[in-house]
């Protein structure tokens, strides 16, 4: 099925990325439209938004402000992050901050078995703890070549073979496809 995802199609979950993106660019401009930095339940909608075209769930959504004055990202969402603490740019095993740095995305289909940082995924998030982020996309959110921001899609389970289908390169072009839309989002979060 062309323009479909077949593992979200056959679990029932129709993937179509053209007019998801269309809903994500929609609640963005209402957002912009109020002016004000989203609310907690904004923050919800956009993670739920981003959850559904991935066929991932609310808490496998991740997206990161830069914070300059620090050099470093903090989570926008989880909102339950923000407070947790920041990633700082020259982290040598940090994911996020490697794809802040080079500008540059990629999937990571074992990423379990990658050296990474993990303090973040301890923080307790609703999930069983033993379910860890075993298949991840990161992306930078840029406004031309400036990162503003990273944005991470990843798959949560027990195991690598529990944590579903591997992301494809078409998910990735997705997910890159989202800048623009992240970065005007980004620019009404306030974070410090």
């Amino acid at each position: 099925m062309l323009g479909y995802n077949e593992d979200a199609w056959k679990d029932g979950r129709v993937f179509m990325p053209e007019l998801q993106t269309a809903e994500l660019g929609s609640l963005v401009d209402t957002l912009e439209g109020n002016g004000a930095t989203p609310d907690s339940d904004s923050l919800d909608h956009v993670a739920r938004m981003l959850a559904k075209l991935f066929g991932v769930d609310t808490d496998e959504v991740a997206i990161l402000k830069l914070v300059p004055k620090y050099k470093s990202l903090k989570f926008v969402i989880p909102s339950k992050l923000t407070p947790v603490g920041t990633i700082p740019l020259t982290s040598t095993t940090a994911l996020a901050a490697r794809t802040a740095r080079e500008r540059k995305a990629e999937v990571v289909n074992n990423f379990s078995t990658a050296r990474h940082a993990n303090v973040f995924e301890a923080v307790p998030l609703g999930r069983d703890p033993n379910e860890l982020i075993q298949k991840i996309m990161s992306a930078p959110i840029l406004d031309g070549t400036r990162v503003h921001g990273v944005v991470q899609i990843s798959r949560k389970a027990k195991s690598l073979a529990e944590a579903g289908a591997d992301f494809l390169p078409r998910d990735l072009r997705t997910l890159v496809s989202l800048s623009p839309t992240l970065d005007r989002f980004l620019k009404l979060c306030q974070i410090d």
